[in-house]
């Protein structure tokens, strides 16, 4: 290759753009960075890591990457040493109402026996068929118009969360008027909040939710 060839090269290499560090660091900040969702800033994601981990440990954070399943967040790093001084918390905790704990306990098990059966990647839900799971756990007799608003607002609640996806409505076959069925696809990154340690004691927590659902006023008070 001759010098003037040598150079044009390098010229070239020059023009590619670079991933840029913050537009990668300021995404993981507001939430959820998914392979899916963006390929390029991905790609960048897993060029840049080791340097992504760098700077946000600075401020007392830690990158959490998960190649296989898609997806990458930053998240408070646990202080091992508890006379340190507090630092302030740059990823806002969100304190979840009873019934949206119940939701995502729900789903995160039924996740789980979807990855079970070895079926498709992705879990996709009618809201028909997250009623019925939220079913079993409400006292006998629930106003079914009522159930249905209230796990609409808490469906919307994950959404927000980034832990449910609401995809394209699909028509349903019961209905003559070929009304719309609400789908959902439940996100990955629940396995990363709700652990397989939590799950080992899933059947203890839904008795202690299920007795809390059957108390009287439950809801009432839940939501004051």
């Amino acid at each position: 290759m001759t010098h003037e060839a040598s150079g044009e090269a390098l010229a070239a290499s020059s023009s590619v753009p670079q991933p840029d560090l913050s537009g990668l660091v300021v995404p993981l900040l507001k939430g959820v960075l998914y392979r899916e969702d963006d390929a390029a800033q991905w790609g960048a994601l897993l060029q840049l890591q080791a340097r992504v981990r760098d700077y946000v440990a600075v401020v007392a954070l830690e990158l959490v990457v998960d190649e296989v399943e898609g997806y990458a967040f930053v998240r408070a790093r646990p202080q091992a040493d508890d006379s340190a001084p507090k630092l302030p918390r740059l990823v806002r905790r969100q304190p979840l109402s009873f019934q949206v704990s119940l939701l995502l306990a729900l789903l995160r098990k039924k996740l789980a026996e979807f990855d079970a059966s070895g079926g498709d990647t992705r879990q996709i839900l009618t809201r028909s068929a997250v009623v019925e799971l939220v079913r079993v756990f409400l006292p006998a007799g629930s106003n079914e118009s009522r159930l249905i608003d209230q796990i609409d607002t808490q469906l919307n609640k994950v959404i927000d969360l980034g832990f449910v996806r609401r995809l394209k409505a699909q028509p349903d076959g019961g209905s003559a008027r070929s009304a719309q069925e609400p789908v959902f696809e439940v996100r990955r990154i629940l396995k990363a909040f709700v652990d397989a340690q939590w799950l080992a004691d899933f059947d203890q927590r839904l008795a202690a939710y299920q007795m809390q659902l059957a108390a009287p006023n439950a809801v009432e008070s839940d939501d004051a």
